[in-house]
């Protein structure tokens, strides 16, 4: 009887090896094996042909499906051969790059991996088509816009856009079961009323305004539960639910319309990470939805795991707050203590981005990073501390005696600390963190 028990037990754990990858497993596939080595957010078409290159040589299939409004090739990619139908794209938006990099290490991975059983039953049960970078042309000056400046994603029924008119060619002459939108959002939406950036927010996307449930929007409920869960175990506090109001002339809404429910994932920022930490958490997000289609799991999952998570949330959060400064109006030498607000502004990671004033005053929102200036004044650099104007600060220890009407204050009173562009060039660790 312990021999039947031990041999059971044996099968039961080469099943689980075999068959099935756990999130954790996931993560370390990707740290070995992922083939993105840029900044999602440096990427442009060119890099973009370079890693399709790559899958091309590893024997995917990979085919341009048309052209951008300034003729730049637009590919798909396909891997699988089973009946059920998966559409993905990514980065419709060309400032909104995450998600793409995680597909190409999604299909290295698979391909990589196709001997693998777990790899196996996927490819058995589902054939999967990927649009990576559906605006190159917005990618290449990131750019939400296409270069006709429209919004590719509202524009499923005019059909204005060459990008917006493959997109739902793609879509109608394939039929497929599950679709996946793939975006980045603002990196100071907080996971509901909480001090958490939701570094992932969820979505999935009903057919109409009135809200009417189908089996395929059920059915993605779960996959988004399963997703969540796996997710849970590396950011927990940082996923969230994305706003669901109906808009009829956006893609997702329509592609649920038409039949092809839609699971929107939008990536936003997790303060101490890179953009490839969120590449792997779009990846593992992914690859836990193909395999508990694959393996029939999803059905195991509650889709109260998804009602329940936090709405997204704005206006919670800054990137810098200082905390009871005293700030000095150079041209009449007075000062008032309030709080410093600062946001950074949007950019390539290769790009220098401008840190602005938000607010000055009483701030109840919450900073990523927060700062006790109560012992400090506080001038502006280049320009009054004000909302809209450079967050260029030069900080001064209140016991110092300044002349603060000397033409050059910087050079003639050396500031304690100085803050440029979000950074501290000088006297780091001097304003004390909170």
């Amino acid at each position: 009887m312990r021999f039947v028990s031990t041999l059971a037990l044996g099968a039961l754990i080469f099943a689980m090896q075999t068959f099935s990858q756990t999130p954790a497993q996931l993560a370390e596939i990707w740290d070995k094996e992922h083939v993105t080595n840029k900044l999602p957010s440096n990427l442009r078409h060119q890099d973009l042909k370079l890693y399709l290159d790559g899958l091309l040589k590893l024997g995917l299939k990979v085919n341009e499906v048309g052209r951008s409004n300034a003729n730049r090739e637009i590919y798909q990619i396909e891997w699988g051969k089973g009946p059920l139908k998966i559409f993905l794209w990514s980065q419709m938006h060309g400032d909104e790059p995450t998600a793409t990099s995680a597909l190409i290490d999604m299909f290295t991975l698979l391909e990589k991996n196709r001997d693998q059983e777990w790899a196996k039953r996927i490819a058995e049960k589902v054939t999967i088509r990927a649009v990576p970078m559906l605006n190159p042309d917005g990618a290449e000056v990131f750019i939400r816009r296409n270069l006709q400046g429209i919004d590719i994603n509202r524009d499923a029924l005019d059909l204005k856009t060459p990008e917006g008119r493959l997109l739902k060619q793609l879509r109608d002459s394939w039929q497929p079961e599950i679709g996946f939108n793939l975006h980045n959002q603002q990196a100071l939406t907080a996971a509901g009323q909480t001090d958490k950036q939701a570094a992932i927010s969820f979505l999935v996307v009903y057919g109409d305004e009135a809200k009417t449930p189908s089996d395929g929007h059920e059915r993605n409920k779960r996959i988004v539960a399963a997703m969540i869960q796996a997710l849970n175990q590396f950011i927990p506090g940082h996923i969230a639910r994305y706003d669901d109001e109906w808009t009829p002339t956006a893609f997702g809404d329509n592609f649920s319309k038409w039949g092809t429910p839609v699971i929107l994932i939008e990536t936003g920022g997790l303060h101490g990470k890179d953009e490839m930490y969120l590449v792997k958490m779009n990846f593992v997000a992914m690859m836990t939805a193909l395999k508990v289609v694959a393996d029939g799991t999803e059905k195991d999952f509650s889709p109260s795991n998804y009602e329940y998570l936090p709405s997204n949330s704005g206006r919670r959060l800054m990137n810098i707050v200082f905390r009871g400064g005293t700030v000095i109006d150079v041209a009449t030498a007075a000062g008032a203590a309030a709080d410093i607000g600062i946001n950074l502004e949007r950019r390539r990671a290769a790009f220098v981005a401008p840190a602005m004033v938000r607010a000055v005053g009483s701030i109840s929102m919450r900073g990523l990073d927060e700062y006790d200036a109560s012992n400090f004044h506080i001038v502006g650099r280049i320009q009054p501390i004000k909302p809209g104007n450079f967050a260029e600060l030069l900080f001064y220890k209140r016991d110092r005696q300044i002349d603060w009407k000397v033409p050059d204050i910087e050079k003639e009173f050396p500031p304690d600390a100085i803050l440029s562009l979000g950074k501290w060039i000088k006297g780091a660790g001097v304003v004390p963190k909170r």
